[in-house]
């Protein structure tokens, strides 16, 4: 094993792991450099993380000015040297990229490599191993710089009303007036060689572009042009130096995420084997119910593979039945529903349910008819609830890494049955 670095930088950037031959095999970033790496040189790194230090010989530090850079910066390096245990652990994932279409009004798109084919890109930026970093990479992006996801058609899309979508594709085909529709389209291609310019990591060099703009804006005697790119370089100096981010992409414990997720799988797995028959817990599916004073219910099944959120087995469903107060009639009609599409959809290893035993007993026989394993989870103690095979009830304590999982799941199973449901209220307030 190599020796711990001496000199470690405090700064933000990125560090890359080279082997004996010198081949970069593992690039990460960090707000603190020295921090991260410093982490990887300790007794309990777990089979994958342990692995890659091992087939290091020499590591190297890259300084960046803020976090934001660190992560534009690792997403170039990893696509330019494919990294081996980058890429090999996230082959089965399918990492998220970055895409400009080569349109006449270029789209900002997010995809995976295998949808790549399909689409006639001018540039494309990746992979983030992270689709929670590219998604946020381009939402700070186009609250300064608006962009398209769709192509011009007769109607002025939602986004061109708040803001993120100015001007508006649909709005420059659409404009009469020659002179105008070229400004337009100025302004529109000028939003885009700026995100252009911070995917490719020339941070600076947009500033310097914005400085430049101002200046000849002012001498013009342009003076709106001036201030909404004052207000542009503004808030791009702002989210370059903020720090709000994921906690995942700047983990303390140096462990791959695969290392995290498959000890949490594991303690669960071990922790569910004694009630519970199931062989791997590669995909769980989580039910939720929401309503306000039992109107408007929703419900929700997200889904975990391998312990990462996977949104496209994400499903909303609009509570049918009669007794919309009820919970647990509710969560019947859902499971009901779920279970038409095993085929379709997919096939859990396990299902968790929110809630205790009212629920469990209310799709006790639907789940076992089928021979899906299922567990509850009582969200007062934070207990797992099963049934066993007489019929009893037994509540089983959750810690650790298995806590981490079921607690993930259920929140983003939370946060994603509000969401239909707000819609719903919202919708209803306005009628």
């Amino acid at each position: 094993m190599m020796q711990k670095p001496k000199n470690i930088p405090v700064d933000p950037g990125v560090y890359q792991f080279k082997d004996k031959n010198g081949e970069i095999i593992y690039i990460g970033k960090a707000k603190n450099l020295k921090n991260r790496v410093t982490s990887y040189f300790v007794e309990n790194l777990m089979p994958k993380t342990a692995s890659m230090v091992a087939n290091a010989t020499d590591i190297s530090f890259i300084k960046v000015r803020n976090e934001f850079e660190a992560l534009l910066l690792e997403a170039n390096l990893v696509k330019k040297y494919r990294p081996k245990y980058n890429i090999e652990l996230k082959d089965d994932k399918s990492p998220m990229y970055i895409g400009i279409t080569d349109d006449e009004f270029p789209r900002i798109i997010t995809f995976r490599k295998k949808e790549m084919g399909d689409l006639k890109l001018k540039n494309y930026y990746g992979p983030y191993l992270s689709g929670i970093a590219a998604r946020g990479v381009l939402r700070r992006l186009r609250r300064i710089f608006p962009y398209s996801t769709h192509l011009p058609t007769k109607k002025i899309c939602l986004y061109r009303q708040i803001g993120l979508c100015v001007p508006c594709p649909s709005e420059i085909a659409n404009e009469t007036n020659s002179e105008k529709r070229s400004e337009l389209k100025k302004e529109y291609l000028r939003n885009i060689r700026s995100i252009r310019r911070v995917l490719d990591g020339k941070l600076a060099v947009l500033e310097k572009d914005l400085e430049k703009e101002i200046k000849e804006f002012s001498k013009n005697e342009e003076f709106e042009k001036a201030k909404a790119t004052s207000d542009q370089l503004k808030a791009f100096i702002n989210i370059t130096s903020q720090k709000e981010y994921d906690p995942e992409d700047y983990l303390e414990n140096p462990n791959f995420s695969e290392d995290l997720r498959d000890r949490e799988k594991t303690e669960l797995k071990n922790l569910i084997s004694k009630y519970v028959s199931t062989e791997a817990l590669v995909r769980i599916e989580c039910f939720d119910i929401a309503h306000l004073a039992g109107s408007f219910p929703t419900a929700s099944m997200v889904t975990t593979i391998n312990g990462e959120p996977e949104k496209k087995f994400y499903r909303h469903f609009k509570i049918y039945q009669k007794k919309s107060n009820s919970d647990v009639d509710s969560m019947r009609e859902v499971i009901t529903r779920r279970l038409k599409h095993l085929e379709d959809w997919g096939r859990p290893d396990l299902i968790i349910i929110d809630g205790g035993k009212p629920q469990l007993s209310k799709v006790h026989d639907l789940l076992e008819a089928e021979r899906i394993p299922f567990i509850g989870l009582a969200k007062q103690f934070e207990t797992i609830v099963v049934i066993l095979p007489d019929g009893e009830f037994r509540e089983v304590r959750v810690r650790g890494e298995a806590l981490k999982l079921v607690q993930r799941i259920r929140d983003e199973a939370h946060r994603f049955a509000r969401r239909l449901h707000h819609k719903q209220v919202s919708a209803s307030i306005r009628s």
